[in-house]
């Protein structure tokens, strides 16, 4: 493919889309790229920067609370390597069929939650954002909720919510049953009784259950199937014993069955533009048109500005680690060029740069 192609530019699809609804933005985990990730810090900077919704990915706690992580183990988000009174809690799980070890949240109640600090997940990249360590603390669900409730009213723009249901099967057979909360939860809060809505997962199982449960609390919600690897098995089917992969759901006929129960799809976006050994940008995919074709969006993830995350046409010299804007935008913008629907970022004021630039 030219150069000048890869690079985007004012193509056809890009001025077809262009009668569509506007490309969304969305905060990955808030402005992760800014501030420490799923900390009421990282969500403020993400609504400042003009995200259209903010990601608060969910776990539960011992005591059933829905709390704001990526994954349930803390042990790189958190200082509580540093409690010695915690210290007998480290162990390994295993989650997906991936062991892990640390501290997780399932072990921990809401209290003993909140007397833990957030840090930087990627303190060695984003050393900057290491200056906030100690700052914030895990906010809860609901927390979250009433933050962008208050920053929408003070802003006078609504700011939409699209959290993540985390590792399903997993707390299922701990015991927990996430997707109940989430529910109770949107059902108590004015705000997500009508504000844009958008539940996702990595799992069938729940989104299945969640399909009409969800709408019925907020009427224009929507449910999106999150893609792993064209390679992974989908964890609740293979729970099942079922060997489906993500791959054979991007297929036409795949994508016609995930649009029974959900309305967008979240693939990575190396699924929209593979790349190669070095990094480097190959021909795009068809999915994001079979998607649209089986009636699905596709909202992908997700687009970090640091050289080391952009394809190797894209990278400047300035060294893995560095920021690089005008790299991002220019992805950004290739991707919206295919016709895609939303997408994920760290830096939502780059994304919205793309967008409206």
């Amino acid at each position: 493919m030219a150069g000048a192609t890869i690079l985007g530019g004012a193509s056809r699809a890009r001025a077809a889309a262009s009668l569509a609804p506007r490309p969304l933005v969305f905060a990955h985990r808030g402005a992760s790229a800014l501030r420490p990730e799923h900390t009421l810090a990282s969500y403020a900077k993400a609504i400042a920067d003009g995200a259209d919704y903010i990601e608060p990915d969910l776990v539960p706690t011992r005591d059933g609370v829905l709390v704001a992580r990526h994954e349930s183990n803390i042990a790189g988000t958190t200082d509580i390597a540093t409690r010695p009174e915690f210290a007998s809690r480290r162990r390994t799980l295993t989650i997906d069929g991936k062991a892990e070890t640390g501290w997780f949240t399932t072990d921990f109640t809401l209290a003993e939650l909140k007397t833990l600090r957030a840090r930087e997940r990627l303190p060695t990249i984003r050393a900057q954002n290491t200056r906030y360590d100690g700052h914030f603390d895990i906010p809860t669900f609901e927390e979250v909720i009433d933050f962008v409730a208050a920053e929408a009213a003070a802003r006078g723009r609504t700011i939409g919510l699209i959290p993540e249901i985390k590792n399903s099967t997993h707390f299922h057979a701990l015991g927990h049953t996430p997707e109940e909360t989430f529910l109770r939860v949107i059902a108590a809060h004015e705000y997500t009784r009508y504000a844009p809505l958008e539940v996702q997962s990595f799992e069938t199982t729940n989104l299945k259950m969640l399909h009409g449960r969800v709408q019925a609390i907020n009427p224009q919600a929507r449910l999106m199937f999150l893609m792993g690897e064209r390679t992974e098995r989908v964890p609740d089917l293979v729970a099942a014993g079922a060997r489906t992969t993500f791959g054979d759901l991007m297929t036409p006929d795949g994508l016609r069955q995930v649009r029974a129960y959900a309305d967008a799809i979240g693939p990575s976006n190396t699924d929209l533009i593979p790349r190669d050994a070095s990094g480097a940008w190959q021909a795009p995919t068809s999915l994001i048109d079979d998607a649209h074709a089986a009636g699905l969006l596709v909202h992908s993830y997700t687009c970090r500005p640091e050289n080391r995350f952009l394809p190797r046409q894209l990278r400047n010299d300035a060294g893995d680690d560095a920021r690089n804007p005008e790299g991002s935008i220019a992805e950004i913008r290739r991707y919206l060029d295919l016709g895609l629907d939303g997408f994920f970022t760290d830096d939502p004021a780059l994304g919205r740069r793309a967008v409206d630039g």
